[in-house]
């Protein structure tokens, strides 16, 4: 069955923080330390989310639905990046682990690449960490290259991001 990708509103804040939790937890598993993701607080999380999800900005917050719960989670829109101002981002697309595999993650990048598309981009880029092949990889299957460019990063300790870019 199909996923259904719905916009993330104030009233989902609470299981939209839980998903992330979840999701940072399995795809950073032995990239950011135990001790930081056991310590994410969801109550924290959904405070943040609410206003972010009140007043979104330049972004657009979505959700992945499966027969009415929340699998997944993605963020796009305008680039962030000072040398990309007229380009898309995908700013987070994660997917519990359970589903890992089964096409849904196929599904939510095509719907943000077709969303980004629609609102005139040429390009879209997504930051990755370095050390999270399985993430490069799946970047790299659905048409994204490393352009060269890196930045540090902190969470619990410094990590490297590389850029993956790819034409609309």
């Amino acid at each position: 069955m199909d996923i259904q990708i719905r916009e993330a509103l104030t009233k989902d804040a609470y299981e939209y923080a839980a998903n992330h939790i979840a999701c940072w937890k399995a795809a950073y598993k032995g990239i950011i330390s135990d001790e930081y993701l056991e310590n994410m607080s969801v109550e924290q999380m959904a405070e943040r989310n609410r206003t972010i999800l009140s007043d979104p900005g330049t972004f657009s917050y979505y959700y992945a639905d499966l027969n009415g719960r929340m699998i997944g989670r993605l963020v796009i829109g305008k680039c962030r990046d000072e040398d990309k101002p007229n380009q898309g981002e995908i700013a987070a697309i994660y997917l519990l682990d359970e589903f890992w595999g089964k096409g849904y993650g196929r599904e939510m990048m095509e719907y943000s690449l077709s969303e980004l598309k629609r609102k005139g981009y040429g390009e879209v880029l997504i930051w990755v960490l370095e050390a999270n092949s399985k993430a490069r990889l799946f970047y790299e299957k659905c048409g994204f290259v490393f352009d060269g460019r890196t930045q540090e990063i902190s969470i619990d300790k410094s990590h490297t991001e590389m850029r993956y870019v790819r034409a609309l």
